[in-house]
């Protein structure tokens, strides 16, 4: 005996599939909070757009008509294949490093006019967001004009790039760590502890920043033919040297 067919109950299911397809994505978007390449959205996505295209697909069987979404459908497992989803073959493996790797930078600086520093970090600490009736202390050290200017910017030493301050030599290193940095560990005027290795530590290189206050500026020939040689290097594929 023929089974029969029900095109608008079959509708309907395909209908509901839609809409809890879209809630289970809303729920894995909300989840990731924003991450990029999350794999709960990815896959949730897949699943919308094939209840869609199963929805189009037998409303345009039955009635002869169309949705306004103009979606394909989507092979999950190839998808996974091609855009590398993890634990996909094909995909990016799944071999974390069994290190931390611990980036440990410092950089001098010359102070050419205490004021003018002075200056310019109480320009930044009125400059940030605070309550209208609270007041603005002084900055009454150069420690605490730097440490103003760095909270003021992005933390980095980038926020340093002000006239105020001339930089003289640095040196980043790179190193593997059995643990990552725990802040607790050290107290507040702790300026050595969270840079010392451990004995499972290793340093893997170092890259030395020579500024260019250090080249002779007492002939200006010399300073051009200083630039003309370190273009050529670059220009050679040399790039800038390192020191090791």
């Amino acid at each position: 005996m023929t089974e029969h067919r029900d095109p608008a109950a079959e509708l309907d299911a395909a209908l509901e599939r839609v809409v809890s397809a879209a809630r289970e994505h809303l729920a894995a978007v909300k989840a990731a909070e924003g991450r990029v390449d999350d794999d709960g959205v990815w896959r949730a996505y897949v699943a919308l757009n094939n209840a869609s295209y199963e929805y189009d697909e037998l409303l345009l069987d039955v009635f002869g008509e169309v949705t306004p979404w103009d979606v394909e459908a989507i092979d999950p497992r190839e998808a996974d294949q091609r855009f590398g989803a993890p634990g996909a073959e094909g995909g990016p493996p799944n071999d974390p490093y069994p290190h931390v790797v611990s980036i440990r930078q410092r950089r001098d600086y010359r102070v050419p006019s205490v004021a003018a520093l002075l200056r310019a970090a109480e320009a930044a600490r009125r400059g940030a967001d605070r309550d209208a009736a609270e007041v603005v202390e002084p900055v009454e050290s150069v420690g605490e004009a730097v440490l103003e200017l760095l909270q003021a910017g992005d933390g980095s030493l980038g926020a340093l790039d002000v006239p105020e301050l001339e930089p003289l030599d640095g040196v980043v290193a790179v190193a593997e760590v059995a643990q990552p940095l725990d802040l607790e560990e050290f107290e507040e005027d702790d300026g050595t502890g969270p840079f010392q290795l451990g004995g499972a530590d290793r340093l893997v290189g170092r890259l030395d920043e020579h500024s260019y206050a250090d080249l002779d500026l007492s002939d200006e020939d010399d300073l051009d033919e200083e630039l003309e040689d370190i273009a050529d290097e670059e220009g050679d594929g040399g790039g800038p040297r390192a020191g090791r």
